[in-house]
């Protein structure tokens, strides 16, 4: 049995109609959202209520710095620094220091001394 083919001709206005028509046909499929986008609309979880929830996460390692102020100088001023040498801070005597928690500030606190060590007091939580 032969196979029968049906050829279609157009002429060239009828062509760039068609391709018109399919370049907004595509523009139409392309504007619509896609099933990717569709997890933002999803609910965010509830934060966890008790201690419990959370002790999968209690052995992780956080890394805790206490800063006692900042100060900037130039590099040969740096090197010309020694034992003994004093280098001015940002910050007065009595004044907060700030806590990091993983490079975040978290906290400001007061330097107290514990059996000749160094602690710290939070006097101030930071939300965000």
């Amino acid at each position: 049995m032969a196979e029968e083919t049906h050829e279609t001709s157009f002429s060239d206005e009828e062509k760039e109609d068609l391709e018109l028509h399919d370049l907004n046909a595509s523009a139409e499929v392309s504007a619509t959202p896609s099933m990717a986008s569709s997890r933002f609309d999803e609910e965010i979880p509830e934060k966890p209520k008790s201690s419990a929830e959370l002790e999968a996460v209690y052995d992780v390692p956080v890394q805790v710095s206490a800063v006692l102020g900042k100060s900037s100088m130039q590099v040969h001023k740096l090197l010309k620094l020694g034992r003994g040498a004093v280098v001015q801070l940002d910050r007065k005597v009595g004044e907060a220091i700030d806590i990091y928690v993983n490079n975040r500030l978290v906290a400001r606190g007061e330097v107290v001394v514990i059996d000749d060590r160094l602690g710290i007091t939070m006097t101030e939580i930071i939300k965000s």
